[in-house]
């Protein structure tokens, strides 16, 4: 827990209208830094104490909580904000300048192990806090741009090029009113978050840092992996994992099947060749790559819909239930059908079928909570400057992401333990 200085105004008096630095006084008390700063300090050992660790990290923390975007907007701050000099720990001592701030920099990033035991023991706190919290993940991943429009020749970092950095590029295409096909062709430079969210309270619960070409499902897969090695609790209290269609994966979808997690993924459009496929069993019920089944009658061949019924467990299937039964539809040969009921194993196909029915109230209804993970990304964006930095190295990007989710973490633990659990989503409003 930080110590901050108490003695330059009445803080119980005049805390609540500071705003920022009330914020900063919030994340400062709430996180589990003093592992972290105690190894700090063991390592400067005897050495000048100019500026002593505690007041340069909690530059940092402050750095992320007022939106800036670069150590340099961040040391004019400091410069023209006498409370927040004292609220970091700076007293009267002679303020940092950018090359200070980046040899301090340079010693955090020897210590992601303990940035990552602090996201994740806030996490834990969560999950004591609230009841709620990690029964619905959605994932989902963002790109970053690099400070550099392009890599050097150089093979190995040397903290000033960069040579991590990858060229990420997304096609998206549909097709307008008209009929007519577009498309587009977005790229990016840099590195890309994978970002595990609860969906609910719109929280971080994992995250990993990449290249911007990283593949999205591959990097699914080794955080399902990572989860179940090194953190199963999370993939324990998970119901529902959702994604968008660059998650679309048989392999991703059984990993999470085998931890008792139903997958509410979107589906890639992957067939050429054919619009239907015979459910196996029923020769007169067919299926189409948006998980649709449909009976045709023997006389007339007409073509109608079936209606989802659910998942059943014993079986390991989905049912579908007749037109005629379900909706009342009008069928001549209602007392003949053999596909009144019908049964279709996840095994015919685990993307398309899923237990969760597609098109089902329920799977659009847990589907539509995947745009928590877009909202948290608004809010690195928009609230903790982001949509402006640019950074070097995947490290260095590494780091900052993962500050970044401590304060809204300790933000939100904070409020929890405040009795204000209903507002663990606002950043920015504290009382």
């Amino acid at each position: 827990m930080a110590i901050i200085p108490k003695s330059i105004f009445g803080w119980e008096e005049e805390i609540y209208h500071l705003g920022d630095l009330k914020r900063l006084q919030i994340v400062l008390e709430t996180l589990p830094d003093e592992p972290l700063m105690r190894k700090l300090d063991q390592e400067r050992g005897n050495g000048r104490d100019d500026f002593p660790v505690r007041a340069m990290w909690n530059l940092l923390i402050a750095g992320i909580i007022f939106g800036h975007n670069s150590i340099a907007s961040l040391l004019r701050e400091l410069n023209r904000n006498m409370q927040l000099v004292h609220v970091c720990g700076f007293g009267f001592r002679k303020l940092p300048g950018a090359h200070n701030m980046s040899r301090f920099i340079g010693l955090l990033l020897k210590h992601e192990g303990e940035i990552r035991g602090m996201f994740e023991g806030l996490c834990q706190a969560l999950y004591s806090l609230l009841d709620d919290y990690g029964k619905e993940l959605a994932i989902d991943s963002k790109w970053l741009e690099s400070a550099a429009n392009q890599a050097s020749a150089r093979r190995e970092p040397d903290g000033r090029s960069e040579t991590e950095a990858r060229k990420g590029v997304k096609t998206y295409s549909g097709v307008r009113k008209d009929g007519s096909a577009w498309e587009k062709i977005v790229t990016c430079f840099g590195f890309k978050i994978h970002l595990l969210v609860d969906a609910v309270h719109e929280l971080p619960v994992a995250y990993a840092v990449t290249d911007a070409a990283a593949s999205d499902v591959t990097e699914g897969k080794e955080l399902v992996s990572e989860l179940k090695s090194r953190r199963p609790g999370v993939l324990e209290t998970c119901q529902h994992w959702m994604g968008d269609k660059g998650y679309d994966d048989t392999v991703l979808i059984e990993m999470l099947k085998e931890e008792g997690i139903k997958a509410v993924i979107d589906k890639r459009t992957l067939w050429k060749a054919q619009a239907e496929k015979e459910v196996p069993g029923y020769e007169d019920a067919y299926y189409d790559e948006a998980g649709n089944v449909y009976c045709y009658t023997k006389d007339k061949g007409m073509r109608r819909r079936m209606a989802p019924n659910g998942y059943e467990q014993g079986r390991d299937a989905v049912r579908f239930k007749c037109p005629a039964q379900a909706y009342g539809a009008s069928c001549g040969e209602a007392g003949e059908c053999q596909c009144k009921n019908i049964r279709v194993p996840l095994s015919t196909d685990p993307r398309i079928f899923t237990q969760v029915q597609r098109e089902s109230y329920k799977w659009k209804r847990l589907y539509n909570r995947r745009t928590s993970v877009e909202r948290v990304n608004s809010r690195l964006d928009g609230a903790y400057g982001f949509e402006e930095r640019r950074t070097r190295g995947l490290a260095r990007t590494e780091l900052h992401v993962g500050i970044a989710l401590l304060v809204m973490l300790a933000t939100a633990v904070w409020k929890a333990k405040n009795q204000q659990e209903g507002k663990v989503r606002s950043l920015m409003k504290v009382a």
